[in-house]
């Protein structure tokens, strides 16, 4: 991924966190010839290796699982974006742009065999994404509806090789306008705007950590 140094995001734990809020990603891998590519959440368990481990599955009839343990993978996490006018900027002229966030992971997908692993890692998953309701659903099936289940699915795992991160928040431009699109942004009423607008904040640097 082509990454300018202002844009560059190499912190671990901001990586993590960024692929945690994220975690419905994009895995992208080459075989026979083709590119594969599966849209699909995925969870990290941050305690396995350097980089973190992720953890997920797919249909068994995605042809795309035949392919791991082979070749390296990129697994693309996308955060918020959004179009950004020149309208916003004090200096002129200018042309429009988009700010974005995105992770890029890579590793060797593994299938995981072992169906007790499986099922916690569908159990955590459900877990995770519940947690916020008033009235979680939890993991609760019959054990034959659940075995049915389990054998229509492929689990896997990729241990983390490398991590990419690129935050593009206008940190190219003066602070002045940083602060006119931050504000532009924060206004709006599409919600992908204002989280923009949020992680911009978030990411800029506080006077005291310039000096």
């Amino acid at each position: 991924m082509y990454i300018p140094k202002s844009f560059s995001q190499n912190d671990r734990d901001t990586l993590f966190a960024f692929m945690q809020a994220h975690n419905f990603a994009t895995l992208v891998s080459q075989g026979n010839n083709e590119l594969m590519a599966t849209h699909l959440p995925l969870m990290l368990d941050t305690t396995r290796g350097e980089y973190g481990t992720l953890l997920g599955h797919m249909a068994k009839a995605n042809s795309h699982w035949k392919q791991m343990g082979r070749t390296e993978a990129l697994v693309m996490f996308h955060g918020p974006h959004t179009y950004i006018s020149p309208s916003w900027y004090e200096a002129h002229p200018s042309v429009p742009t988009w700010n974005y966030t995105v992770v890029h992971a890579h590793g060797i997908p593994q299938v995981i065999e072992n169906l007790d692993v499986v099922r916690g890692m569908l159990e955590q998953l459900v877990n995770h994404h519940e947690s916020g309701f008033p009235q979680p659903w939890t993991m609760d099936l019959p054990d034959d509806y659940m075995d049915t289940m389990l054998k229509s699915i492929v689990a896997f795992e990729i241990p983390v090789t490398r991590l990419e991160g690129k935050f593009k928040l206008s940190q190219n431009r003066s602070e002045t306008d940083q602060a006119r699109v931050a504000t532009a942004l924060s206004e709006s009423d599409y919600p992908p705007d204002r989280d923009v607008s949020a992680m911009m904040q978030k990411s800029k640097p506080s006077h005291e950590s310039q000096r």
